[in-house]
């Protein structure tokens, strides 16, 4: 009887909610990566949520299915989402589910589990060259939680103020160091502001907790997580001795702020970024940002967005006398703010696996006993500066493009000699995309990319074709 009460108040709202709609989606498609060198430029590969490989030549091939349904007629709207994709690429070595995820949605709140595609911040998520947190450059990683994914009135504001936010818990996998890891995540945002001009003001919390080595095994008690949760001191097993102050995991996060003014012509959206690795770098002295200005244009015959965007990270929070930091990397958790493989945050910031394409070192792959003498070294080079500027714009009816431009100054990180600094280094991008008009839901895609500068030089192409079904009832 207690089992059947249950079922019934989860499925109250739905049978509440007299109208359905259903929103089903598939996609099939390949893509096609050639290179010069035997890896791909940086924005062929990067912020595709892993859906490209590095290698020089490859195909992507990939079949997904999503469905969306929604019931309404009730104060509330009551919405179950849920989706697959499967990719194949590294040479049809790597059958992987790239996505595989279900959302239940009621009101405001949503309750998400699984792989999905998720980029947390304000940026662009087509033009920026990507969020310090998650920017959607690695594969997703599996998790579970709760959030409220726009923003939504905060009650007795009277419309002026307004709150999303997220709190996930997640699984890392074994192309790690520390094997079996979790991840604990956090968002809060507020957004002021009536009419055309609005500001806002967030911050981002990451962890990777717990987890096991041949030599060592790490606290993954329900203690261990509101030890993370609340950021507090205590020893997980990392500090033998049990020396203080340390804290559990291997934590890092932003703070965010910006605002968006409407006019009769654009929208503008300006946002910075300020990393942190320890609680000393929420501070106002923390210059390190990422920064850009994004522009919608509503009647351009041509142009639809453009993004002027710059990054600065040499500071690393020297301006304090503690411990220097170094952005993604830790002594524990070697890999870093890494998932298999890729940065989780900016592709900017190079990894070790990455960087054996075009340096003397090898890659890392954390299958062994003593990784943990990588600690503090797989991100190679994270002291950067640099300016980015995208655009997306249309060519005819059907046709559109995008163009990416990226320069950087790149003085590797502290301790890190393994390649001379600074380098200067140009990344871009040119992809153009066509419906066929004869063939609904059929789409060609190609892209050209050329890297030039003290790392490599390098020439890269694309080309894709995806074959789509909407359906709604």
């Amino acid at each position: 009887m207690k089992n059947k009460l249950s079922l019934f108040l989860l499925l109250l709202p739905a049978v509440a909610l007299s109208q359905q709609t259903d929103s089903l989606k598939f996609r099939v498609g390949t893509t096609a990566s050639i290179a010069s060198e035997g890896f791909q430029p940086l924005w062929i590969e990067s912020n595709r949520f892993g859906l490209l490989s590095e290698k020089g030549q490859d195909i992507a091939t990939y079949i997904g299915a999503w469905n969306t349904h929604t019931f309404s007629g009730g104060k509330h709207i009551f919405r179950l989402e849920y989706g697959a994709n499967l990719v194949n690429n590294h040479h049809f070595d790597h059958l992987v589910i790239q996505q595989g995820y279900i959302k239940a949605r009621y009101g405001a709140l949503e309750f998400r589990g699984g792989r999905y595609e998720e980029i947390l911040g304000e940026v662009d998520p087509l033009l920026s060259t990507g969020s310090l947190g998650i920017s959607g450059n690695a594969l997703p990683i599996p998790k579970v939680g709760f959030a409220l994914p726009e923003y939504t009135p905060v009650p007795f504001t009277n419309g002026w103020l307004y709150a999303k936010g997220l709190i996930s818990h997640g699984w890392m996998g074994n192309n790690q160091s520390m094997k079996q890891a979790w991840l604990h995540e956090k968002t809060l945002y507020l957004r002021l502001g009536k009419g055309p001009f609005k500001v806002y003001g967030g911050v981002q919390h990451f962890a990777v907790w717990g987890g096991q080595r041949a030599h060592f095994k790490l606290d993954r008690s329900l203690g261990g997580f509101f030890d993370v949760l609340f950021v507090k001191e205590a020893n997980d097993g990392s500090v033998p001795d049990g020396i203080l102050p340390n804290r559990a995991g291997d934590h890092r996060g932003l703070i965010e702020f910006g605002g968006d003014l409407e006019t009769n012509n654009a929208v503008f959206h300006m946002y910075f970024q300020v990393p942190f690795e320890s609680g000393m770098g929420i501070d106002i002295r923390n210059i390190d940002r990422l920064g850009g200005l994004n522009v919608t244009l509503k009647s351009h015959r041509w142009i639809d967005r453009l993004l002027f965007e710059f990054i600065y990270t040499k500071q690393m929070e020297s301006f304090q006398d503690a411990e220097l930091q170094s952005y993604y990397n830790n002594g524990v958790y070697a890999n870093g703010w890494e998932y298999d493989f890729r940065s989780v945050g900016t592709p900017l910031f190079l990894n070790r696996y990455r960087g054996a394409n075009f340096l003397p070192i090898s890659p890392v792959y954390w299958r062994h006993d003593d990784d943990y003498i990588w600690g503090n070294q797989n991100f190679i080079n994270n002291r950067i500066a640099g300016g980015h500027i995208g655009m997306l714009h249309r060519y005819t009816s059907g046709i559109t493009g995008r163009t990416m431009l990226t320069y950087t100054r790149n003085f590797r990180t502290h301790g890190n000699f393994i390649t001379a600094s600074p380098k200067n280094q140009v990344y871009t991008l040119h992809e153009v995309a066509a419906d066929l008009k004869g063939v609904p839901g059929l789409r060609v895609s190609a892209g050209v990319a050329f890297d030039t500068g003290g790392f490599y030089e390098n020439v890269g192409g694309l080309f894709g074709i995806r074959y789509e079904i909407n359906s709604q009832k």
